[in-house]
């Protein structure tokens, strides 16, 4: 969820699910890598499964969600100022820009469904005792049966730097989403375990959360609390820190697929991204909240036609997208959309044609696969990286019978999602401070 907090500079939309689950298993060390199941929210294996939408109606939903979750990129907000293994590798099922990922916290364990936010850092869940707190489904987290619990006291180093406040002694935390919902509570450390495929959790203890008392706003009743995998402070990548050395991956799986196959989330070595048709370009530093990872678009191909991208207004005119793997549509400045627009009409050729409720204006009428469907390729021209698009990365089926244009106009800031990056293998290396692009068969 887009979001900014009192106490760290958080921001952006939900873009994972995280599914903390709770069973009889046995602990790895935190050393040697392992994988976790991202689950897909339209999938039969999610707590938010409809079987009664279509896959047009699914689509829809997402177009919706992610519609509104530029809204959380305002301007305002745009503008804020060892433990853990050396390899870890989490399996995402992919759900059109949110995943489930199994984990726990506490001990003992204890199962949690919470939003995993690739725009946020704050790791928190509803806790006993809750005064204000929004519908949840499943029990609340109660930090006085867990063995591990431990509230952060006011006066400690990390209290200051997280610019926390007071309460009877103990670190308080604030966080604020762009939507208008919030979660206030205390800060503590406590045993975050990340499930294994091969039934060998690990355990993360004394990670920082925050324990929330009062939450409310736009919270769905069947998760739990989120959490943060930014570039903040509080993140899950910013605590595993040294351990991960500074790198995390993603393998999305292409909505098109009909592999039974997971995304996967990497870290440390897991997440090295190497090769001959791997590009890289650099994350731009200095830009504010840190949560975000800010890129450098410098132009946009249609096939030969070439369209420079407008700069940004700050950071000598770098920094002018944001990469979110949770928002499912690329959101480009509305002016440069426009042209954008026109060129890929003009190359297609086709008659348009308007399909109700959903919020995409180049559609056509085609009965072909996104695949097979004849569009140009787009390329996307990062600093030092050029990123090719076929038409299975820039057009959605919207309806069985038509496909549009998978990208958007916006007043915002403009953001490369997921769409665009899957089947690609995206490497975050913060050491080195630059996004890495290998096209990949993420179902391998």
């Amino acid at each position: 969820m887009a979001a900014y907090h009192s106490c760290a500079l958080v921001a952006l939309s939900t873009t994972l699910l995280f599914l903390l689950c709770a069973s009889s298993f046995s602990l790895a060390s935190a050393k040697g890598g392992f994988s976790v199941d991202l689950i897909h929210r339209d999938s039969p294996k999610s707590p938010f499964y409809n079987p009664s939408l279509t896959p047009s109606q699914r689509l829809a939903n997402a177009l919706g969600r992610s519609i509104n979750r530029i809204n959380h990129f305002s301007p305002a907000a745009s503008s804020l100022s060892q433990h853990g293994p050396n390899q870890v590798e989490a399996n995402l099922i992919m759900n059109r820009g949110e995943y489930l990922m199994e984990a726990s916290i506490g001990t003992p364990p204890f199962p949690i469904k919470a939003i995993a936010d690739t725009g946020s850092d704050l790791i928190w869940t509803q806790c006993k005792p809750c005064p204000s707190c929004y519908q949840q489904t499943d029990p609340l987290f109660d930090p006085e049966r867990s063995s591990t619990y431990k509230t952060l006291p006011c006066s400690s180093n990390q209290c200051v730097s997280l610019n926390g406040t007071c309460s009877s002694s103990n670190c308080r935390y604030s966080v604020s989403y762009g939507d208008g919902s919030h979660s206030l509570g205390e800060y503590a450390q406590e045993t975050l375990t990340l499930g294994s495929t091969t039934g060998r959790n690990v355990a993360l203890p004394k990670t920082l959360i925050g324990c929330g008392h009062d939450n409310n706003g736009t919270f769905d009743e069947k998760s739990s609390g989120v959490v943060g995998l930014g570039g903040g402070n509080e993140s899950l990548i910013t605590q595993l820190g040294a351990s991960i050395d500074g790198k995390f991956s993603h393998c999305l799986v292409s909505i098109q697929s009909q592999a039974k196959t997971t995304s996967k989330l990497n870290f440390g070595t897991n997440a090295v991204v190497s090769g001959s048709q791997v590009v890289s370009t650099p994350i731009v530093q200095g830009l504010y909240p840190e949560t975000f990872y800010f890129l450098t678009v410098e132009a946009v191909s249609v096939g030969d036609t070439k369209l420079a991208f407008p700069p940004s207004t700050f950071a000598n005119g770098e920094g002018n997208i944001i990469i979110d793997s949770g928002t499912t549509l690329t959101f480009f400045p509305s002016d440069f959309y426009t042209n954008l627009e026109a060129e890929v009409d003009k190359a297609i050729g086709r008659e348009r044609v308007d399909v109700p409720n959903v919020p995409l204006s180049l559609c056509y009428k085609s009965s072909e696969s996104e695949a097979e469907f004849k569009a140009p390729t787009l390329t996307v021209h990062f600093k030092g990286a050029d990123v090719k698009l076929d038409a299975a990365h820039t057009f959605v089926r919207a309806r069985e019978e038509a496909v549009c244009f998978a990208f958007a106009p916006t007043r915002s800031i403009s953001i490369y999602g997921n769409l665009s990056q899957m089947d690609f293998l995206v490497g975050y290396d913060k050491n080195k401070q630059t996004v890495s692009f290998k096209p990949t068969d993420c179902t391998k």
